[in-house]
């Protein structure tokens, strides 16, 4: 199923305490210009970004704290809708190959792997445009008590 930004965004406001002051989208997400591709409630979450050439590092390569900030970016919306509130413990990646300056987006994609009473267990994809993965993560989410 295909949801549009809005509609994932009212969905996060939706599961948020009425009393709030948390920014949705937040100016992360924002900046970095996601757009929000898929969404299967409780399975995965899809954003696509574009390469832009301020994320290039010294090679010409989008740089891996960017490739990883995309990631973030994908699994932290995705925790939220799963498991308000929730807060990242752990996040590793592995990066397979170069996101060169020819690309023009990368897009990733959060799988929620298990859900236990206080963590939630996540894996991460970002693919280049030709399909291929560039780079996998693995996240772990501590399940904040309600207030």
């Amino acid at each position: 199923m295909s949801t549009a930004a809005f509609d994932i965004n009212a969905l996060l406001r939706a599961s948020l305490p009425a009393d709030s002051r948390l920014q949705i989208p937040p100016p992360c997400l924002v900046d970095m210009q996601g757009e929000f591709v898929e969404y299967e409630q409780g399975v995965l979450l899809t954003v696509r970004f574009p390469v832009l050439p301020r994320y290039q590092n010294p090679l010409g390569h989008m740089q891996g704290g960017f490739i990883v900030a995309a990631l973030d970016n994908t699994l932290g919306p995705f925790s939220y809708l799963i498991a308000p509130p929730s807060a990242t413990t752990a996040l590793n990646t592995q990066y397979l190959r170069p996101v060169t300056a020819a690309e023009t987006a990368i897009v990733c994609t959060a799988r929620l792997v298990e859900r236990t009473r206080s963590q939630l267990h996540l894996t991460g994809e970002a693919r280049g445009s030709d399909g291929k993965v560039v780079a996998l993560c693995q996240a772990a989410c501590h399940i904040l008590p309600e207030r």
